[in-house]
Protein backbone atom coordinates (compact mmCIF):
# COMPACT_ATOMS: atom_id res chain seq x y z
CA UNK A 1 0.00 0.00 0.00
CA UNK A 2 0.63 3.41 -0.30
CA UNK A 3 0.16 6.65 2.13
CA UNK A 4 0.92 10.10 1.75
CA UNK A 5 1.97 11.21 5.65
CA UNK A 6 1.62 14.89 6.29
CA UNK A 7 3.57 15.28 9.42
CA UNK A 8 6.62 17.23 11.51
CA UNK A 9 9.91 15.89 11.39
CA UNK A 10 12.59 15.48 13.65
CA UNK A 11 16.13 14.29 13.71
CA UNK A 12 16.64 12.97 16.88
CA UNK A 13 14.63 11.05 18.41
CA UNK A 14 10.53 9.54 16.54
CA UNK A 15 7.65 11.69 16.49
CA UNK A 16 5.24 12.70 13.92
CA UNK A 17 6.86 11.11 10.46
CA UNK A 18 10.07 10.53 12.08
CA UNK A 19 8.27 7.78 14.31
CA UNK A 20 5.32 6.69 11.28
CA UNK A 21 7.63 6.18 8.43
CA UNK A 22 9.87 4.02 9.50
CA UNK A 23 7.02 0.82 11.11
CA UNK A 24 5.18 1.08 7.40
CA UNK A 25 8.11 0.76 5.81
CA UNK A 26 9.02 -2.26 7.77
CA UNK A 27 5.74 -3.48 7.42
CA UNK A 28 6.15 -3.21 2.87
CA UNK A 29 4.19 -0.09 2.79
CA UNK A 30 5.27 2.75 0.39
CA UNK A 31 5.55 6.22 2.40
CA UNK A 32 5.74 9.48 0.96
CA UNK A 33 6.71 12.00 3.93
CA UNK A 34 5.09 15.34 3.40
CA UNK A 35 7.04 17.41 6.44
CA UNK A 36 5.08 20.34 8.09
CA UNK A 37 8.49 21.32 10.53
CA UNK A 38 11.67 19.90 10.56
CA UNK A 39 13.26 20.20 14.04
CA UNK A 40 16.53 18.85 15.94
CA UNK A 41 13.95 17.45 18.56
CA UNK A 42 10.04 17.25 19.88
CA UNK A 43 9.45 20.14 21.90
CA UNK A 44 8.89 18.14 24.97
CA UNK A 45 12.57 18.96 25.79
CA UNK A 46 11.89 22.56 26.38
CA UNK A 47 14.35 23.19 23.62
CA UNK A 48 14.96 22.95 19.64
CA UNK A 49 16.32 23.98 16.72
CA UNK A 50 15.06 23.82 13.30
CA UNK A 51 12.25 25.78 11.15
CA UNK A 52 8.63 25.64 11.06
CA UNK A 53 7.61 25.04 7.34
CA UNK A 54 5.38 27.65 5.93
CA UNK A 55 2.23 26.28 4.34
CA UNK A 56 2.89 27.09 1.05
CA UNK A 57 6.11 25.15 0.76
CA UNK A 58 4.07 22.16 2.54
CA UNK A 59 1.63 22.71 -0.25
CA UNK A 60 4.00 23.04 -2.93
CA UNK A 61 5.08 19.59 -2.37
CA UNK A 62 2.06 18.02 -2.56
CA UNK A 63 1.83 19.65 -6.17
CA UNK A 64 5.04 18.73 -6.63
CA UNK A 65 3.79 14.79 -6.53
CA UNK A 66 0.68 15.35 -7.81
CA UNK A 67 2.86 16.64 -10.79
CA UNK A 68 3.95 13.03 -11.54
CA UNK A 69 0.27 11.47 -11.86
CA UNK A 70 0.71 9.21 -8.95
CA UNK A 71 -1.93 10.40 -6.09
CA UNK A 72 -4.33 8.22 -8.13
CA UNK A 73 -2.19 5.29 -6.15
CA UNK A 74 -2.23 6.43 -2.81
CA UNK A 75 -4.04 4.29 -0.73
CA UNK A 76 -4.21 6.73 2.46
CA UNK A 77 -3.40 10.19 3.96
CA UNK A 78 -2.21 10.50 7.31
CA UNK A 79 -2.19 13.47 9.65
CA UNK A 80 -0.90 13.78 12.88
CA UNK A 81 -0.56 17.99 15.05
CA UNK A 82 -2.03 20.35 12.67
CA UNK A 83 -0.43 23.58 14.42
CA UNK A 84 -2.86 25.80 12.73
CA UNK A 85 -5.57 27.13 9.72
CA UNK A 86 -2.84 27.56 7.26
CA UNK A 87 -1.40 23.29 7.97
CA UNK A 88 -4.98 22.12 8.54
CA UNK A 89 -5.91 24.09 4.75
CA UNK A 90 -3.03 21.87 3.03
CA UNK A 91 -4.16 18.83 4.42
CA UNK A 92 -7.57 19.22 3.70
CA UNK A 93 -6.88 20.24 0.41
CA UNK A 94 -4.34 17.23 -0.15
CA UNK A 95 -6.90 14.83 1.01
CA UNK A 96 -9.16 16.19 -1.45
CA UNK A 97 -7.13 15.29 -4.00
CA UNK A 98 -5.69 12.40 -3.39
CA UNK A 99 -9.70 11.25 -3.51
CA UNK A 100 -10.50 12.94 -6.38
CA UNK A 101 -7.72 10.66 -8.04
CA UNK A 102 -8.56 7.98 -6.08
CA UNK A 103 -12.44 7.74 -4.34
CA UNK A 104 -11.05 4.56 -2.27
CA UNK A 105 -8.12 6.09 -0.23
CA UNK A 106 -9.14 6.94 3.02
CA UNK A 107 -7.80 9.77 5.60
CA UNK A 108 -6.93 9.23 9.03
CA UNK A 109 -6.50 12.32 11.29
CA UNK A 110 -4.96 12.00 14.66
CA UNK A 111 -6.27 14.81 16.97
CA UNK A 112 -3.32 15.88 18.56
CA UNK A 113 -4.37 17.88 21.43
CA UNK A 114 -2.82 16.46 25.14
CA UNK A 115 -4.05 13.74 27.42
CA UNK A 116 -5.41 12.96 30.73
CA UNK A 117 -2.00 13.61 32.48
CA UNK A 118 -0.99 16.86 30.56
CA UNK A 119 -4.55 18.24 29.61
CA UNK A 120 -5.25 20.07 26.64
CA UNK A 121 -1.13 20.94 25.36
CA UNK A 122 -2.75 22.77 22.29
CA UNK A 123 -3.34 26.55 21.31
CA UNK A 124 -7.41 27.11 22.11
CA UNK A 125 -7.66 27.63 18.67
CA UNK A 126 -6.42 23.93 17.64
CA UNK A 127 -9.30 21.79 18.55
CA UNK A 128 -12.28 23.74 17.19
CA UNK A 129 -10.08 23.59 14.33
CA UNK A 130 -9.67 19.72 14.21
CA UNK A 131 -13.35 19.30 15.25
CA UNK A 132 -15.33 21.48 12.61
CA UNK A 133 -13.19 21.69 10.08
CA UNK A 134 -11.23 17.89 9.78
CA UNK A 135 -13.12 15.58 11.75
CA UNK A 136 -16.01 15.68 8.71
CA UNK A 137 -13.09 14.57 5.88
CA UNK A 138 -11.92 12.28 8.14
CA UNK A 139 -12.30 8.24 7.53
CA UNK A 140 -10.36 7.11 10.39
CA UNK A 141 -9.64 8.74 13.98
CA UNK A 142 -7.44 8.08 16.51
CA UNK A 143 -7.96 10.14 19.22
CA UNK A 144 -6.84 9.25 23.30
CA UNK A 145 -9.80 8.74 25.28
CA UNK A 146 -8.89 12.54 26.62
CA UNK A 147 -8.85 14.06 23.18
CA UNK A 148 -12.12 11.94 22.60
CA UNK A 149 -13.86 13.73 25.57
CA UNK A 150 -12.71 17.50 24.39
CA UNK A 151 -14.15 16.81 21.29
CA UNK A 152 -17.42 15.82 22.15
CA UNK A 153 -17.64 17.59 25.51
CA UNK A 154 -17.77 14.41 27.18
CA UNK A 155 -15.91 12.88 30.42
CA UNK A 156 -15.73 9.33 28.95
CA UNK A 157 -14.48 6.94 31.64
CA UNK A 158 -16.88 3.74 31.68
CA UNK A 159 -16.80 1.56 28.48
CA UNK A 160 -20.67 2.37 27.78
CA UNK A 161 -19.76 6.47 28.15
CA UNK A 162 -16.54 5.65 25.68
CA UNK A 163 -19.03 4.14 23.67
CA UNK A 164 -21.20 6.59 23.41
CA UNK A 165 -18.13 9.56 22.78
CA UNK A 166 -17.20 7.60 20.41
CA UNK A 167 -20.66 7.24 18.43
CA UNK A 168 -21.02 11.22 18.74
CA UNK A 169 -17.58 11.57 16.81
CA UNK A 170 -18.54 9.58 14.73
CA UNK A 171 -21.57 11.34 13.90
CA UNK A 172 -18.93 14.34 13.27
CA UNK A 173 -17.64 12.19 9.91
CA UNK A 174 -14.95 9.67 10.46
CA UNK A 175 -16.85 6.21 10.55
CA UNK A 176 -13.71 4.14 12.25
CA UNK A 177 -12.27 4.98 15.29
CA UNK A 178 -9.62 3.72 17.51
CA UNK A 179 -9.66 5.27 21.23
CA UNK A 180 -5.41 4.72 21.72
CA UNK A 181 -6.16 4.58 25.97
CA UNK A 182 -8.94 3.75 27.59
CA UNK A 183 -8.82 4.40 31.38
CA UNK A 184 -11.44 2.56 33.09
CA UNK A 185 -11.83 2.54 36.59
CA UNK A 186 -12.94 -0.72 36.93
CA UNK A 187 -10.52 -2.18 34.59
CA UNK A 188 -7.79 -4.67 36.30
CA UNK A 189 -4.87 -2.97 37.74
CA UNK A 190 -1.79 -2.05 36.14
CA UNK A 191 -3.64 -2.39 32.09
CA UNK A 192 -4.50 -0.16 30.02
CA UNK A 193 -6.75 -0.59 27.11
CA UNK A 194 -7.46 0.18 23.48
CA UNK A 195 -11.09 0.40 21.66
CA UNK A 196 -11.62 0.07 17.99
CA UNK A 197 -15.42 1.02 16.19
CA UNK A 198 -16.35 0.72 12.66
CA UNK A 199 -19.46 0.32 11.19
CA UNK A 200 -19.36 -3.68 11.96
CA UNK A 201 -18.91 -3.28 15.85
CA UNK A 202 -17.25 -2.30 18.79
CA UNK A 203 -13.80 -4.30 20.25
CA UNK A 204 -11.49 -4.02 23.74
CA UNK A 205 -8.35 -4.95 23.64
CA UNK A 206 -6.25 -5.02 27.04
CA UNK A 207 -2.34 -4.89 27.51
CA UNK A 208 -0.08 -4.40 30.73
CA UNK A 209 0.35 -0.77 31.31
CA UNK A 210 4.19 -0.26 31.27
CA UNK A 211 4.92 3.35 33.55
CA UNK A 212 6.67 5.85 31.75
CA UNK A 213 5.48 8.40 28.88
CA UNK A 214 7.06 7.72 25.30
CA UNK A 215 6.66 10.25 22.73
CA UNK A 216 5.95 9.45 19.75
CA UNK A 217 4.04 6.72 20.67
CA UNK A 218 1.02 7.76 19.34
CA UNK A 219 2.07 8.56 16.22
CA UNK A 220 3.24 5.07 15.48
CA UNK A 221 -0.10 3.64 16.62
CA UNK A 222 -1.85 5.66 14.31
CA UNK A 223 -0.27 4.87 11.41
CA UNK A 224 0.10 1.21 12.24
CA UNK A 225 -3.38 0.90 12.87
CA UNK A 226 -4.45 2.37 9.55
CA UNK A 227 -2.04 0.22 7.70
CA UNK A 228 -3.42 -3.17 9.10
CA UNK A 229 -7.04 -2.16 9.04
CA UNK A 230 -6.90 -0.71 5.30
CA UNK A 231 -4.78 -3.87 4.40
CA UNK A 232 -7.43 -6.31 6.50
CA UNK A 233 -10.85 -4.19 6.75
CA UNK A 234 -11.07 -5.41 10.34
CA UNK A 235 -11.09 -3.40 13.19
CA UNK A 236 -10.51 -6.08 15.10
CA UNK A 237 -7.75 -7.80 13.83
CA UNK A 238 -5.87 -4.53 13.06
CA UNK A 239 -6.84 -3.41 16.62
CA UNK A 240 -4.58 -6.75 17.76
CA UNK A 241 -1.49 -6.47 15.13
CA UNK A 242 -1.32 -2.76 16.31
CA UNK A 243 -1.34 -3.13 19.75
CA UNK A 244 1.28 -6.25 19.80
CA UNK A 245 3.69 -4.15 17.76
CA UNK A 246 3.38 -0.98 19.62
CA UNK A 247 3.61 -2.48 23.28
CA UNK A 248 6.63 -4.72 21.98
CA UNK A 249 8.15 -1.67 21.05
CA UNK A 250 7.03 0.14 24.01
CA UNK A 251 8.50 -2.81 26.27
CA UNK A 252 11.95 -2.52 23.88
CA UNK A 253 12.16 1.20 24.87
CA UNK A 254 11.81 0.79 29.22
CA UNK A 255 13.98 -1.94 28.86
CA UNK A 256 16.86 0.22 26.84
CA UNK A 257 16.26 3.48 29.54
CA UNK A 258 16.19 5.38 26.81
CA UNK A 259 13.76 8.23 26.61
CA UNK A 260 13.45 7.69 22.77
CA UNK A 261 11.40 4.99 21.19
CA UNK A 262 13.22 2.28 19.97
CA UNK A 263 12.35 1.82 16.52
CA UNK A 264 15.06 0.47 14.98
CA UNK A 265 15.46 -2.62 17.81
CA UNK A 266 12.19 -3.48 17.67
CA UNK A 267 11.43 -3.54 13.72
CA UNK A 268 10.73 -7.14 13.84
CA UNK A 269 7.41 -6.12 15.86
CA UNK A 270 6.21 -4.36 12.89
CA UNK A 271 7.12 -6.70 10.52
CA UNK A 272 5.69 -9.76 12.03
CA UNK A 273 3.64 -8.74 15.52
CA UNK A 274 3.62 -11.49 17.89
CA UNK A 275 -0.32 -11.45 18.52
CA UNK A 276 0.13 -11.91 22.18
CA UNK A 277 -3.37 -9.90 22.77
CA UNK A 278 -6.91 -10.88 21.97
CA UNK A 279 -9.79 -8.10 21.26
CA UNK A 280 -13.08 -9.16 22.57
CA UNK A 281 -16.26 -7.37 21.47
CA UNK A 282 -18.24 -5.23 23.29
CA UNK A 283 -21.17 -4.02 20.99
Amino acid sequence: MRFLSIQSHVAYGHVGNSAAVFPLQRMGHEVWPVLTVNFSNHTGYGSWGGPLIPADDVRAVVAGIEERGVLGTVDGVLSGYLGGEEIVDVVLDAVARVKAANPAATYTCDPVMGNAKSGCFVAPTIPPLIRERALPHADILTPNQFELGFMTGTDPDTIASTLDSVDRVRDLGPRTVLVTSVLRPDREADTIEMLAVDDEGAWLLQTPHLPFKANGSGDVTSAVFTAHYRETGSAATALERTASSVFDLLQTTLESGERELRLVQAQDAFARPRMQFRARQVR
